[in-house]
């Protein structure tokens, strides 16, 4: 096998793994990015119900840092995002504004990864299924027969996972790399979509966020200016969501539902035109890695990133993704 010297294929086009594959072709290498869903964005997705628009991942992010600011800026000039409230309400449903900005995507989180995956190579609905390492880089074999080599692999998905896929082929993960991803956890998410018809009862400036038991947020997709539509989000809390992860549909939609009427204080049933249930099986990291990635290999170059490894959430994801980027490229 003779693989093209500053080439890497990324499996995962979440927001870390696009950042990542931006950064590197920019920097001059060939970059691959292939996922297995319909579409880019990982956990910052948006999907229609009905004539409804749904954020049903992740809601909203915030900026903490210079770096991360910089990026958001570049978004919100290029129409990818817009800030959305500098609060929300609590889970009494009283204002809790503080003054910093929380942000979304211009119409729906997902206009941000679409966004930065317009000028990259990304191949949707290819489900990697085994990495081969050879003497200058690596092999993956997707499921629909797609072979692809690089002189770099970057997994960019959840950890467990990347587990399997690193481990699918003839490579043998080092003992101490396996240990540190291996002390990597996750809660799941059960998120409801609720499409209405008429208005959901969610106090501006459209999201609670409740950050309990059973659940965790409601938020107004209409009110957030991203649906035409009244058009609810609903996501458990973690403990519920994993006691009930595997129940029938119809029951956990049954009991949002309920929960979330009494909590917003309104007969919601009688307003249900149509409801759609997402399983997020890794949604909120409760033990991450510590550094912004884990280099498991350098020669050939393996790399684990994601919102796993350094800071939390949209933000720690995608700095960790550019700090991928910033290792190859040095």
């Amino acid at each position: 096998m003779s693989t093209i010297p500053r080439s890497c294929i990324v499996v995962g086009a979440g927001i870390s793994g696009l950042l990542a594959a931006g950064a590197l072709q920019r920097g001059g290498w060939d970059v691959t990015v292939l996922d297995k869903g319909s579409g880019v964005g990982g956990r910052m997705a948006t999907r229609r119900v009905g004539a409804g628009t749904f954020d049903h991942g992740a809601q909203f992010f915030t900026v903490r840092g210079d770096h991360f600011s910089g990026l958001v800026d570049g978004w919100l000039g290029a129409g990818a995002a817009a800030e959305w409230s500098r609060g929300f309400a609590d889970a009494e449903g009283r204002p809790n504004e503080d003054g910093h900005p929380r942000y979304r995507g211009a119409a729906g989180m997902i206009s941000i990864p679409k966004h930065l995956a317009s000028t990259i190579d990304v191949r949707i609905g290819e489900r990697a299924v085994r990495v081969d390492a050879h003497a200058d880089g690596w092999e993956v074999a997707c499921e629909s027969g797609l072979r692809l080599e690089a002189s770099a692999l970057v997994l960019a998905m959840p950890v467990p996972q990347a587990l399997g896929l690193a481990s699918s082929g003839n490579y043998g993960l080092p003992s101490t790399a396996k240990k540190h991803l291996e002390a990597v956890s996750y809660d799941p998410c059960l998120a409801l979509m609720v499409l209405l018809d008429g208005p959901g009862g969610v106090p501006e400036p459209g999201g609670m966020q409740i950050k309990g038991e059973p659940l965790d947020w409601i938020g107004d997709n209409q009110r957030k200016g991203i649906s035409e539509c009244p058009a609810l989000t609903v996501h458990a809390g973690p403990e519920w969501s994993r006691t009930h992860f595997e129940d029938d549909e119809a029951e956990i939609v049954e009991y949002l539902i309920s929960f979330t009427a009494d909590r917003l204080g309104i007969d919601l049933s009688s307003s249900v035109v149509e409801s759609s249930l997402a399983r997020w099986r890794y949604s909120w990291v409760t033990n991450a890695h510590p550094e912004p990635f884990l280099a498991a290999s350098q020669d050939p170059a393996l790399l684990f990133c994601g919102d796993a490894f350094g800071q939390p959430k949209v933000e720690g994801a995608a700095l960790s993704g550019l700090s991928v980027a910033d290792y190859l490229l040095d």
